[in-house]
């Protein structure tokens, strides 16, 4: 029986307020995506993920949503999302949406009904709670955004949960009515022919229903901010989150090889991942913050990857995201600080390695992986000044912390033309110069460049059933020094990195596995087993032999 098409896929995350801008008013929209699929489809990866273009107030840039079925005007229309899954399917790339249900904004007409009364068909959709006798909020619970998880709303004389901003109310998944409401949205999407869904805060549906406290964190394990000094006991990873899980699997079974991979943060959030899809009836894979943070050493990529065995579950991958300071930097020497709710720390002191090591590691994991748009150049972080800063979290926490602007701004395509090619007006946010020298344009010329290496390393993967579907072995993990196997043979392939700045030895191995007959690719050159290691070295061999 051949795999689903999900399983070691490639998928690359397209922001599209920060992608390509059709109309000239400063905002990428999804007519400005349509025109740059094909750029997308000559990566080689199989399909993409696009984060809200829905109806919103934008305090959190779409992850508000005011109609879970309809488009922004700002990004397009119905009409274009219809002409976006067409053109990608024409083009052979499966389409992904997200999907904000854990809460929407507080402009949604489901939540002006619930507002009005205790009262109503609508009146328990959302989580509202009596204050104490006297008058604070009902419990201890944080927002993720800074402050109480509670707001006073004087019309129903009670609070209602926001686990985000005050503007965004949480909805109630206690009520069977919610969940059916949610489950047609659902069928919308997949109606119109969107292959899949990634679906946001996936184990913040559910709170607990007693309102207990949260416990506080152990003092080792405690942040420097509110939410990260409790035990999330209460408001996540509720039982109720994982039965609903278990009644959306089989809306998507419906539909011919639809998918859906769960953003599941936390501190802890392994047991949760595992428990979402380790049985088969929940979702197909789970969205790993695992790498999302501190860089990791090669012994930090081996524990990560001996958790996931045949019988836990399927992992997916990322190093970048719209939410964390971009690979190339927070790996790189020194680097910004990390981003809220996955837990994503300050980057490591230690020096790391090139942005192309950390794709060619990336390609080489077992599980399904995510490209976030512009990691394929290996863009840097920007520096937004705040004075042009847009993004609510950056703006209550400046300068402690810079938020996440500078991992949105827009994308690079012709380095000489105004705005970088991403728009002919002034953009939502600046263009980095640094970018504009690594645009699209540039890197496509050039063979040498991080675009062609990317696209290199994707069709290796997508021509290697040992990368993409095959078992991983960990062979060798000492200091910066990691050694996979992917498959077994006939197939199985070797993989070497050198994660740090400086040349390390090789391990041990039998003679012949580095003959250069057998190498599949490699950076800087091809490894010599009577030579240290490169610095940021990764090479991919075809495993003749035994490995020792």
């Amino acid at each position: 029986m051949s795999e689903p098409w999900w399983r070691g896929a490639t998928l690359y995350q397209v922001y599209p307020r920060s992608f390509a801008d059709a109309n000239g008013d400063g905002i990428g929209d999804l007519p400005g995506l349509i025109e740059r699929l094909p750029y997308i489809a000559s990566l080689g990866v199989d399909g993409l993920w696009v984060s809200p273009f829905f109806p919103s107030p934008m305090r959190d840039f779409g992850y508000d949503v005011s109609d879970h079925c309809g488009v922004d005007p700002r990004f397009g229309t119905l009409a274009d999302v219809d002409r976006l899954v067409a053109e990608a399917h024409r083009l052979g790339l499966k389409l992904l949406i997200d999907q904000v249900w854990s809460h929407t904004a507080a402009e949604h007409p489901w939540f002006q009904a619930s507002r009005a009364s205790r009262e109503g068909p609508l009146a328990d959709w959302y989580v509202w709670a009596d204050p104490k006798p006297d008058g604070s909020p009902p419990t201890n619970w944080q927002s993720w955004m800074g402050g109480p998880a509670w707001r006073w709303e004087a019309r129903r004389r009670q609070y209602h949960l926001h686990q985000f901003l005050p503007q965004m109310p949480d909805l109630n998944f206690h009520c069977p009515a919610v969940q059916d409401a949610v489950l047609e949205i659902a069928r919308f999407w997949l109606e119109r022919g969107v292959d899949g869904f990634r679906l946001d805060t996936a184990n913040l549906y559910a709170h607990d229903p007693l309102l207990r406290d949260n416990p506080p964190a152990e003092p080792g394990q405690r942040g420097d901010s509110p939410v990260l000094m409790q035990r999330h006991l209460h408001t996540m990873d509720q039982p109720e989150s994982l039965a609903f899980l278990r009644r959306l699997r089989p809306v998507l079974n419906s539909y011919p090889d639809r998918f859906t991979v769960g953003e599941i943060g936390g501190p802890e959030p392994l047991a949760t991942m595992q428990a979402y899809t380790g049985s088969g009836d929940a979702l197909h894979t789970a969205y790993s913050f695992a790498f999302l943070g501190e860089r990791p050493d090669a012994a930090d990529v081996a524990r990560q990857l001996a958790a996931w065995d045949d019988s836990a579950g399927w992992p997916s991958w990322a190093f970048s995201n719209h939410d964390v300071p971009r690979v190339a930097t927070r790996w790189g020497d020194g680097g910004a600080a990390g981003f809220g709710f996955g837990g994503a720390g300050a980057a490591s002191a230690r020096p790391g390695a090139g942005a192309l090591t950390w794709m060619a590691l990336l390609i080489a994991l077992r599980g399904t992986v995510f490209i976030y748009q512009g990691e394929e150049l290996g863009l840097p972080q920007s520096q937004v000044p705040p004075e042009l800063m847009q993004d609510p979290y950056g703006l209550a926490n400046w300068p402690l912390l810079p938020g996440r602007d500078g991992c949105r701004t827009p994308m690079p395509w012709v380095h000489d033309a105004p705005q970088a090619g991403f728009s002919s007006a002034r953009p939502w946010l600046p263009v980095d110069p640094a970018h504009a020298a690594l645009a699209v344009d540039l890197q496509h010329a050039d063979p040498r460049s991080m675009l062609q290496y990317t696209r290199a390393l994707i069709a290796l993967r997508r021509r290697e059933p040992a990368l993409r579907v095959g078992s991983s072995r960990v062979r060798w993990a000492e200091g910066e020094v990691l050694v996979l196997q992917r498959g077994e043979s006939p197939d199985a392939v070797l993989v070497v990195f050198n994660l740090g700045a400086r040349p390390a030895p090789l391990p041990a191995m039998s003679p012949g596995l580095l003959d250069p007959a057998h190498c599949l690719w490699a950076h800087p050159a091809p490894l010599s087993a009577d030579r240290p290691l490169p610095a940021g070295a990764a090479a991919f061999y075809r495993l003749t032999g035994h490995w020792t």
